[in-house]
This record gives C-alpha cells, sequence and structure tokens, in this order.
C-alpha cells in the first residue's frame, strides 16, 4: 500500500500554538506593502482620522485601511466586500492588519473619502523610484486605453442614440397597430385576448416614447450632448472595433523605457487622445525629475499645438504624423513628394520645379501659408498625377519647423514605435486581466481615480518586486 503525506489531526490540542508571524515567510510580497506604508506621514498626505477623536467609538487607524487595499489591489481583490472576508480567513491579511477584520462600509468608505491622500501615496512610491536612480534613460513611452464603467451602454443617452431608439419605438408602435387591426376583424376568444395584449404593449411603448421626448431635450441641454444615468461622468467612446462604442474613461499612462513603471497616469472621459499628449509628457517630466525626456507616442495624439506647446520645455515627442490625405489612394502625389527647403523657403515638386510662398495666406487663422508656381502647372507632364485643379498648392503651418524637427528625431530612432508598442500596451493589458469583465468598480471621475490609482500602484511595487527582490527592496524603503 502506497505511504502519503498525512495532515494533523483537526481535533488535536497543541501545548505552544505557531506564532501568526511564522506563516508569513520572509520573501512574501506582504511584508513589503507593510513595511511601504509605515514609512509613510498619512498625515502630510492628507489622510482623514489620523489623529483620533476624543469621544465616541474609536475607529480604524488609516494605515490598516491602506494596507487592505493595497494589499486587496496587489492580489486582485478590488471589492470591499470580498475584502472584508479575506480580512476575516487570509492569513497573510491577519498578519497585516493584527487580525482586523473591518466590515465592507468602513473599507468601501475609506476609499471614497480619501481619494486625493490615496493619489497621493502613489505619487510617492514613484518618488522612492526616481531616489533609488531608476529613471535615468528620461525615455517614456505615453498611451490611453478605454476601460468600461459601471455605466450600461443601455443608459448612456446621446443625440444619435435617443433619434435612433424613437425610430425603433416608432417601427414597433406601427407593427403593433397593423397586428391590432388584423387581430379585430377576427371574431374568437384567442384573438380578443391577443388584442388586449397588444393594446398593453402599444400604451407602454407610447410611455417610453414621451421618456425618450424628455431624455432628447435633457440630451440637448446637456453640455456635452450626452447623459449618463447611473455614473454620471462617465461618456460614450469609439473603440477600435467597427461601429463599435464602450461607455468608460479614456485611461492615459506614461511608462519608463527602461525599467517599465508607470510614472504618471491620469483618467479623462474624453474619448479622444489629441490633447493629452503634453499634460502627459510634462506629468512625466516632473515625475521622472528630468530636465529632458523623450516622450513616445502613437498616431493618435498628433497634434500641431500640443506639440508646439512642447517645443522649449525640455521635452522632446516623437510620434508619426496623421496622414489624412487621400491622394495616395487616387493615385496622386502626396505631400511627402514635396521637399521643403528651409532656407530657401520653397518646397520642390517632382517635376523638379520651385513652389514659392505666396503673400496672402490661406486660412481663416491667418497661420497656414500657400506655395505654388504660377506658370510651371500648366505644361507639366506629370500634372495628371498632381493634382486636378489648375494649380498645386501646398499648405504649411507657420510652426511647420517644430514638426519638421519631431520627423527628424523620429528618422533617428526608427525603432521607437516598436518600443513605445512593447513598454507602454503591457500595462492595459495587465490591468484589464486583474480588473476582468467588471472594470472600474466606482462611479465619478474623482473616484474612478482613486482606483486607478491603487491599480497602479500595486502595479509598480509588483514591477519593483520583480526588479530588486523583497528583502532588498524593504532594505531601500527603509533607509
Amino acid at each position: 500500500m502506497k505511504r502519503f503525506v498525512e495532515g494533523q489531526d483537526r481535533s488535536q490540542l497543541i501545548l505552544l500554538p505557531d506564532c501568526l508571524d511564522d506563516y508569513v515567510g520572509e520573501d512574501n510580497p506582504v511584508r513589503i506593502v507593510d513595511a511601504f506604508i509605515d514609512e509613510l506621514d498619512l498625515a502630510v498626505l492628507g489622510f482623514a482620522g489620523v489623529v483620533p477623536e476624543v469621544t465616541g467609538r474609536p475607529s480604524y487607524h488609516p494605515v490598516t485601511l491602506l494596507k487592505i487595499y493595497l494589499y486587496g489591489y496587489l492580489n486582485r481583490v478590488q471589492s470591499s466586500r470580498r475584502l472584508e472576508r479575506e480580512a476575516q480567513r487570509n492569513i497573510e491579511l491577519m498578519w497585516l492588519t493584527g487580525r482586523l477584520a473591518p466590515d465592507f462600509k468602513t473599507i468601501a468608505d475609506f476609499r471614497k473619502d480619501n481619494g486625493p491622500a490615496i493619489r497621493a501615496v502613489c505619487s510617492q512610491f514613484v518618488v522612492l523610484c526616481r531616489e533609488l536612480g531608476l529613471f535615468t534613460r528620461a525615455v517614456v513611452a505615453i498611451d490611453g486605453s478605454k476601460f468600461k464603467a459601471v455605466n450600461n451602454r443601455d443608459k448612456n443617452y446621446t443625440v444619435a442614440k435617443v433619434i435612433g431608439r424613437m425610430e425603433q419605438v416608432d417601427a414597433s408602435i406601427a407593427r403593433y397597430l397593423r397586428a391590432l387591426d388584423q387581430a379585430d376583424r377576427e371574431e374568437s376568444d384567442i384573438a380578443e385576448a391577443k388584442s388586449g395584449r397588444l393594446k398593453e404593449k402599444i400604451a407602454g411603448l407610447r410611455r417610453q416614447m414621451q421618456a425618450l421626448k424628455v431624455m432628447e431635450q435633457t440630451v440637448q441641454d446637456a453640455p456635452d450632448q450626452q447623459v449618463s444615468l447611473t455614473d454620471p461622468d462617465a461618456r460614450s467612446m469609439a473603440t477600435s472595433g467597427k461601429g463599435t462604442a464602450t461607455v468608460g474613461y479614456n485611461v492615459q499612462i506614461a511608462v519608463d523605457a527602461e525599467h517599465h513603471l508607470i510614472v504618471a497616469h491620469e483618467v479623462t472621459n474624453q474619448g479622444y487622445d489629441r490633447h493629452q499628449l503634453a499634460p502627459m509628457a510634462f506629468k512625466a517630466q516632473q515625475a521622472t525629475g528630468r530636465e529632458k525626456i523623450t516622450a513616445l507616442a502613437d498616431r493618435g495624439y498628433f497634434n500641431g499645438d500640443q506639440v508646439l506647446s512642447c517645443e522649449g520645455t525640455g521635452v522632446a515627442p516623437i510620434l508619426p504624423k496623421t496622414l489624412t490625405s487621400g491622394n495616395a489612394k487616387r493615385g496622386l502625389f502626396t505631400g511627402q513628394d514635396f521637399i521643403y527647403d528651409a532656407e530657401k523657403d520653397h518646397y520642390t515638386c517632382p517635376a523638379g520645379e520651385h513652389l514659392t510662398r505666396g503673400l496672402v495666406r490661406s486660412d481663416r487663422r491667418g497661420d497656414v501659408d500657400q506655395y505654388r508656381h504660377l506658370t510651371a502647372c500648366f505644361t507639366c507632364p506629370l500634372k495628371p498625377k498632381c493634382t486636378p485643379d489648375k494649380l498645386k498648392r501646398i499648405k504649411r503651418w507657420k510652426h511647420e519647423g517644430v514638426l519638421d524637427a519631431m520627423q527628424a528625431r523620429l528618422d533617428r530612432m526608427p525603432d521607437a514605435m516598436g518600443v513605445r508598442r512593447q513598454t507602454v500596451e503591457h500595462p492595459f493589458g495587465t490591468f484589464k486581466s486583474w480588473m476582468g469583465s467588471t472594470h472600474f468598480l466606482t462611479r465619478t471621475l474623482k473616484r474612478v481615480r482613486t482606483e486607478m490609482s491603487l491599480h497602479v500602484l500595486a502595479y509598480n511595487l509588483k514591477r519593483m518586486i520583480t526588479m530588486f527582490g523583497v528583502g532588498p527592496l524593504m532594505a531601500a524603503i527603509r533607509t
């Protein structure tokens, strides 16, 4: 008969019980959570309840609740109800809190009431990384991703959605009215019962139509003509799939290209990235403490004004230009085929002619010049491949030199987009894996920002444990 490893008898009494500390190894990550939070000055960071009240029922110290949350997010347990259960049965959490087990309402209220302070803790960990000399390369990758909110798509209204739903209700009413006319022509008990059901459905649809008309006015009165009923700050945002959208938030992060640590993050409810390049780059510059940084981003961030804002600030953005012209599909020359000479201030076309700047600017803002050749286009043999107009005109922004300098940086760093992709896209996949199908658990922009800060803090902590190990990282935290 084979022998097996046998456990202890549950009813066996132990004369000298084990110490709780014996169940938590020296290389257990929970010790990092304990050491890091114990080194923080929670009063300076802005946590409420650091000084206890003289009267009333004693409260939990913010250190205890912050440890519970950081441990939870580090182990993919974000729900306050699940954290309550874990505090009662999880040996690591018992060790961390001294066997304290707050109820879920206390845990949830702590996150709700201490949002700015929790975000400051996340920033404090980035400061620790900076003090350890981890941001020497001064290259960050910036990207954004859409995360689902608590708000369901059916509880989000835009002008187009309201009109579409009203058309569907109209069509349903018309279909039921036709069915009611047919039932009225029939003489039987079944037809009579069917008529009653159809009348109820028609009455319900008419009530729904009245509600949609009220919502239509509400949406039109909203600042951005969008209303979300469950989470008022959530917005409908287009995703990569054709004809699809998600109701949620746009999460922005800046990741260090050397150690893949998230140095800055932000949560917005704008569904596009065009206005996020400069704000995220400046946050990353401040977080890393470097006077000069290189910011890598994809084509979705391209905006001339944003690139211009970085000029002279120490931020060198690198991203490809957005190709908006349809000339290539039509078999015509594109803007890349016309070479600009900054010294002589003219363009050279594929036929070798020089297009010079006109005296009058071409747009209403007065900051775009037109370059053309007044005579060569009429006799040029390449004109069918160039333009269907009488003259070929090239438009140039007055600050185009800033974009040309950025293109030169991209040409000198041909692997920039590959570095960006392998640096910044991995954290988003990790976050969505941690969150599962529910994604954000909190509502409103300020609370979602707090929730995202906890995710970022847990991600950075895991990265540091992987890089240093538990023992050396604990020693670095305590120095």
